[in-house]
């Protein structure tokens, strides 16, 4: 067997019917599917039963460890020489092990990451988000589009990893906070190979509000700081942008109610900025309407993450010095 895919899921039994029924199509059969319950108070195993003629399921109840620690617990149960790990939010195009496979042995790749995208039939919110978090505009392109495949970052609801090299590293060491990020950067530090394959994309179908989108992405500021403390170097130029535009706008706001000139170029290249992701996510999207809500997603996430990193790094300075 050359694939086992592991699921770790937390109340969202139908998440994972959507899911699994992507599975049924893949065009590249050798596979296992290791499904992780973790600590679920409305489980999924009934809308599992739906699939056990047609997949190779293993199923597992486990008490709440997180889901680093969730996904641990099904690399060491799998039975298949590469593990492949998804998000129960995610929607997999039919050929994407085929894909994936192909990528492994022609680039002998010892791990993976892949891109996310959103489907057609997905709302216009889900839509606005995903380009917020993979435009060039907004994230540099770094979930997704890179000139180097080499330096990408997996991300856990897209990923991957040899058995040898699970067993190098002992998988995860974090249980929800970045912990993939970690992951990537000791898969390469320890010498294995692990490159974007931005053919190998799935639809993440994300159940976000307004609310938990940007609590999300303030958490995803912190978490870049939590990752720097076993790898200083975690923290680039690229995570430090979102800081200088919340840092940015707030002095332009500043500045026109105290009445002093940088509001005229400030207020200026914050509209420049807002038109042009107005103009490219309707685009991108043929929808007037996925610009506009783009351009709020936009604004709020890259708010929300750079105050997220400079509260974490304001946090780890006092209890550095106390």
């Amino acid at each position: 067997m050359f694939f086992s895919i592991i699921i770790p899921v937390y109340n969202r039994p139908q998440e994972i019917k959507e899911l699994l029924a992507s599975l049924v199509q893949q065009t590249y059969k050798d596979f296992e599917v290791i499904i992780v319950e973790d600590g679920s108070v409305f489980p999924c195993e009934e809308a599992i039963t739906i699939f056990s003629n047609d997949l190779n399921i293993q199923y597992f109840s486990i008490s709440n460890v997180g889901q680093g620690f969730a996904r641990n617990f099904g690399m060491e149960r799998a039975n298949g020489d590469y593990f492949v790990l998804f998000d129960s939010d995610c929607i997999i195009p039919s050929r994407y092990l085929e894909v994936l496979k192909k990528a492994i042995v022609e680039r002998n790749l010892d791990a993976h990451g892949g891109p996310d995208a959103a489907d057609k039939d997905f709302s216009s919110f889900q839509k606005a988000i995903n380009y917020s978090m993979t435009s060039f505009l907004t994230t540099g392109g770094i979930r997704g589009k890179m000139k180097d495949p080499s330096k990408y970052q997996a991300r856990g609801y897209n990923m991957g990893l040899s058995k040898k090299a699970f067993e190098a590293t002992k998988g995860f060491i974090d249980p929800n906070r970045a912990e993939d990020i970690e992951l990537s950067i000791r898969l390469k530090k320890l010498g294995f190979k692990l490159e974007l394959v931005e053919e190998a994309y799935v639809y993440h179908k994300r159940r976000n509000t307004w609310e938990s989108f940007l609590v999300q992405s303030f958490s995803f500021g912190q978490n870049r700081v939590h990752v720097s403390k076993f790898h200083p170097e975690a923290i680039k130029l690229v995570h430090v942008m979102p800081s200088l535009f919340l840092v940015g706008w707030v002095l332009t706001l500043l500045s026109f109610l105290t009445g002093k000139s940088p509001f005229t170029w400030g207020a200026g290249l914050y509209g420049i900025w807002l038109l042009l992701v107005f103009l490219d996510a309707s685009v991108k999207e043929k929808s007037v309407a996925v610009g506009a809500l783009s351009v709020c997603t936009s604004f709020g996430q890259l708010s929300a993450y750079g105050l997220g990193l400079i509260t974490a790094l304001l946090r780890k300075k006092m209890s550095g010095k106390s």
